[in-house]
């Protein structure tokens, strides 16, 4: 029986806790603290104008925050929507070559070959041929250059990230519901007390969104959609996935890419280069910290992308909000955020000893932060980790079939 919208609405209800919403709020605050500026950045060198460059960024939030919030509801898990921040990186050295219409026609013609691979189960069938522990290794690998800015932002601002990373530490012990909330409360506090926030540049200011007739990509499909395409794949959907299933969590990766496809398609001609799963911020929503009730972490995944749609229709506001706040503070609080997803990820790649050359080439790799060929870091992590995985499995094979006993007749 299909549950009505007033029950529905009870059991978000019901279920909803301050340590998820507040899961939900870091996620936004980690996905706009370094990624929107590679958006600015790419609309720079497109030369877009104020107008496009503000449609851009109302059409990634809202797209997100919409696909999030409707995964989220529906699958009962906290699923959380991103932009494609490796996307957006390689449109930082593209969009200056092609008129910006093309570049839409790529998003586009991309979005198409992302729900081509979930609506055909090619998806499951790649996850299901990639070895967990190398997708937990990329993952770590991903986290861990926020984990190490949280201890060096101790280097720039001491007390806001020395009360952050202390009161962490203290109430994982005692509270541990509210080991994020209050330490970033107080680090607020801090940074208010001690002049670092600079709230000066706040205005109420709603976005615009404008539509781009899109034109077809030409050359643009091998220079710029395909390498979006396997950039978000490999980056994005391939660790958001193994995100979520980390966290314990069966979802069913064909269906969720496919829908991630459907909605890039919807925003792309107002800017959405590309939307997909996110990796980090999933940690975020999907860990302990958001609850300890595996089944209500949902609601992480709804109070981002709630505040995600407030951040697009509120787009100049959010950002002025998000400058005003001292970068040191971003830091350890994304750092913080994602420590026990760190844990986790290093836990689950080294339990098998066998695995550990692989996992260590994933792992490297995409701390790393390499670029080859247009691809980045996790795509390769991904790559280097698989290769040395099966020349491993294979040297393993070869030398038991070499060991066995020969067969006297």
């Amino acid at each position: 029986m299909t549950e009505s919208p007033g029950g529905r609405a009870r059991r978000v209800w019901r279920d909803a806790s301050l340590s998820a919403v507040v899961a939900g709020a870091v996620a936004v605050v980690v996905s706009f603290a370094g990624p929107l500026t590679l958006v600015v950045q790419a609309a720079h060198a497109g030369g877009l104008d104020e107008s496009h460059t503000s449609s851009w960024i109302w059409a990634i939030a809202v797209g997100s925050g919409v696909t999030g919030l409707v995964l989220s509801l529906r699958h009962r898990v906290p699923v959380v929507a991103a932009w494609s921040t490796p996307g957006a990186a390689l449109l930082v050295t593209q969009l200056d070559r092609m008129p910006y219409a093309t570049a839409i026609g790529a998003y586009l013609a991309a979005a198409a070959l992302t729900v081509l691979v979930g609506v055909t189960g090619w998806f499951d069938a790649l996850m299901r041929r990639i070895p967990a522990a190398v997708v937990s290794a990329v993952l770590a690998g991903i986290l861990l250059r926020f984990g190490l800015d949280a201890f060096r932002a101790l280097e720039d601002a001491p007390a806001v990230a020395g009360v952050m990373l202390a009161g962490y530490v203290v109430l994982q012990r005692v509270a541990p519901r509210y080991a994020i909330a209050a330490p970033l409360a107080a680090a607020v506090a801090v940074a208010a007390a001690t002049g670092t926030l600079s709230p000066g540049g706040v205005h109420l200011s709603l976005a615009t969104p404008v539509f781009t007739v899109p034109s077809w990509p030409g050359e643009a499909l091998v220079s710029l959609t395909l390498p979006l395409f396997l950039v978000t794949m490999s980056a994005q959907n391939a660790p958001g996935v193994g995100a979520l299933r980390e966290a314990g969590y069966a979802v069913p990766s064909g269906p969720l890419v496919r829908d991630t496809g459907v909605a890039s398609a919807v925003f792309a001609p107002f800017g959405a280069h590309a939307l997909n799963l996110g990796a980090i911020t999933a940690a975020i929503c999907a860990g302990p910290d958001a609850h300890e009730d595996r089944d209500r972490r949902y609601v992480a995944g709804l109070s981002c992308g709630v505040l995600y749609i407030a951040v697009g229709l509120f787009g100049a506001t959010v950002a002025g909000l998000f400058a005003a706040l001292p970068p040191a503070l971003i830091s350890v609080a994304a750092g913080v955020a994602l420590l026990g997803a760190l844990g986790g990820s290093l836990s689950a790649a080294f339990a098998e000893a066998r695995d550990r050359t692989a996992v260590l080439a994933a792992f490297l790799t995409t701390a790393s932060g390499l670029t080859l060929l247009g691809l980045g870091a996790a795509f390769w992590g991904l790559v280097f980790g698989m290769i040395c995985w099966a020349v491993s499995r294979k040297t393993k094979r070869n030398t038991d079939s070499a060991e066995e006993p020969v067969r006297r007749e």
